[in-house]
């Protein structure tokens, strides 16, 4: 992978005509007491370094083409216990041209901006408000330092993501092969369900399908969520008893080689009612109209149009919604987004694009939820936009009830 990470330096370096940039990995985050969450990289920073470490830097100087990593102080204590990433090894992994200590890489900066005024970096995380959690210190911490540095330090986040939207033949290589270890796993947990007994069952066998494989493991916490709890979009419990008649949907994804898998489907769990195989015959032929509607140059504003047509028909033909234009119960009972885009983040940015261009990788996922009536169902597939048209990626795996 090292030449993905050095094309993609490059790639940023002409998208920015020049300049400074510097990033910095996340840090680690405290689970409890004296022990620390497993750690997860900022996705910007591995798509430019291939580096899994905290606390590293990366300084590019796009005009003399030199990339440096800068090497955290770890103590002799954590280095026992937690162990560190050597130069070398650093080196190899990300196609950089040295590595330098945090002392040297404070030097580095004060040296680069007696020459540049601008430095480029991550600004801040949009709609972060509304995510409900902190958000990591790294970048804000590695934002306050430019600021102390350079005249102007300026915001990348979104060439960045324009750029990282346009996945190269490598990343999608690499998707594809999340994709198959996540089909190949569900099709294993689809035939052993009539011997689960509980959610957590279902969660279990798809862990060690992924671990076995040598996978890194889920890309996001996994849901596995029976009858009602489906209702709840972010549903993580996978601890409620399995019960006949209702349905299991199960949204996962492996994360393998840096990127991530997102698939869902829902199953019936002995004989579905007359009501669950409506819901999910209308989901499925909504799902199939709208993966049909993809290509490139197809404006992200008319196929949000097309998809709230579909999805208004498919509740209305259940008796859910009066009109088209009842909104109410239109976002009541589907109150997510369509699509997001699906790469090193499971939610990777798509750019803000105006029209959809080969080479984005984008989720489709129709869902229906009623809650009164204990039914949820979502199926969803990851798309590939290509120069013609359009490939389901995950395609392979059965979208049956």
């Amino acid at each position: 992978m090292k030449d993905l990470f050095v094309s993609n330096r490059t790639r940023l370096s002409e998208a920015l005509h020049g300049g400074i940039v510097v990033l910095s990995a996340y840090t680690g985050m405290q689970r409890g007491n004296d022990t620390a969450f497993k750690f997860e990289q900022e996705a910007n920073f591995w798509w430019l370094t291939g580096i899994e470490r905290a606390d590293w830097w990366v300084i590019l100087d796009n005009t003399r083409q030199k990339t440096w990593l800068v090497s955290p102080e770890i103590s002799q204590s954590h280095q026992i216990f937690d162990g560190s990433l050597d130069e070398k090894e650093a080196l190899a992994i990300s196609g950089a041209d040295s590595v330098v200590s945090e002392e040297e890489g404070g030097r580095l900066l004060r040296d680069l901006a007696k020459r540049h005024s601008i430095v480029y970096t991550l600004g801040d995380l949009p709609y972060a408000e509304h995510f409900g959690f902190h958000i990591n210190p790294a970048q804000k911490k590695m934002h306050d330092l430019l600021k102390r540095t350079f005249n102007s330090v300026q915001d990348c986040r979104k060439d960045l993501a324009k750029l990282r939207a346009i996945k190269q033949p490598a990343e999608i290589e690499a998707i594809k092969k999340a994709i198959r270890l996540t089909t190949d796993a569900f099709s294993r947990v689809k035939s052993q369900l009539d011997e689960f007994s509980y959610e957590y069952e279902a969660e279990a066998e798809f862990s060690y399908l992924f671990r076995r494989a040598g996978a890194e493991g889920h890309a996001y916490d996994p849901i596995v969520a029976a009858g009602k709890n489906a209702c709840t979009l972010h549903y993580t419990d996978n601890s409620a008893r399995l019960k006949k008649r209702q349905l299991l949907l199960m949204d996962i994804g492996v994360r393998n080689g840096g990127y991530a898998a997102d698939i869902t489907r829902t199953y019936a769990l002995g004989e579905p009612t007359k009501r669950q195989v409506a819901v999910h015959a209308a989901v499925r032929q909504a799902h199939e109209e709208i993966i049909a509607l993809i290509q490139p140059q197809l404006s992200v504003e008319q196929y949000q149009k097309d998809v709230d047509r579909i999805m208004s028909e498919a509740m209305m033909g259940l008796g859910l919604m009066r009109s088209a234009e009842d909104e109410d119960n239109f976002r009541k009972y589907f109150p997510h987004a369509i699509s997001h885009g699906l790469g090193v983040d499971v939610h990777d940015s798509l750019g803000a694009p105006k029209y959809l261009q080969p080479g984005m990788v984008l989720t489709v996922e129709p869902g229906i939820y009623i809650p009164e009536e204990g039914i949820g169902v979502r199926i969803e597939d990851d798309i590939l936009v290509t120069d013609k048209g359009h490939s389901n990626l995950s395609g392979m795996l059965s979208t049956d009830l």
